[in-house]
């Protein structure tokens, strides 16, 4: 993506995927939330201008896939100078793989940060359920919890804006939706 591209540093697929490119479109949206290019007067600006991606792909095209996708991503970022991982992803049950990957990279000084969930319950959801994550929990353009966001004082962290948000879609022919649209 022409707001995106410059801004990675690293990357490589850990999925079944012929290739790194995202196909499920996901972590092209979170990634412009995050750092797409500023002051470039095209699309979005990321609220971290000054930061730098690594693309670890752990979800097949479809957006799902296996938790020791997820553990050997979390271990390569966290091998290769990653200071905050983004896991806007997750699954019901616990892994003890994906808890020890996540338990290495808190080790090694990273921040893992997780999506709390989007089942409008409590139930949680791995891998930000465990410790050494920030399990993040969304909310909506009234600072409320949107509707479809999981929740849960027991476990979950933070909340931040996760409904309705402009940021980077995919472009290339396999995605049908513009350069830029709002999350669901």
């Amino acid at each position: 993506h022409e707001d995106l591209s410059v801004k990675i540093v690293a990357q490589r697929n850990f999925t079944t995927s012929l290739t790194i490119d995202d196909l499920y479109g996901h972590g092209t949206h979170v990634g412009g939330i995050v750092a797409a290019i500023t002051n470039n007067a095209t699309g979005v600006a990321g609220g971290c201008p000054g930061c730098v991606l690594m693309n670890g792909k752990v979800l097949g095209d479809d957006g799902s896939g296996a938790y020791s996708w997820v553990a050997q991503g979390i271990t390569w970022a966290a091998d290769n100078g990653a200071k905050v991982i983004n896991l806007s992803l997750g699954g019901t049950a616990p892994s003890k793989t994906l808890e020890k990957a996540v338990n290495y990279a808190w080790n090694k000084g990273v921040v893992v940060v997780a999506a709390a969930g989007n089942c409008g319950c409590r139930q949680k959801l791995y891998p930000a359920a465990y410790k050494n994550a920030v399990a993040v929990a969304a909310t909506n353009n009234l600072d409320s919890k949107a509707s479809f966001s999981s929740y849960d004082a027991r476990w979950v962290d933070v909340a931040a804006p996760g409904e309705n948000i402009f940021s980077t879609f995919p472009n290339h022919e396999f995605v049908i939706q513009t350069k830029y649209g709002r999350s669901q």
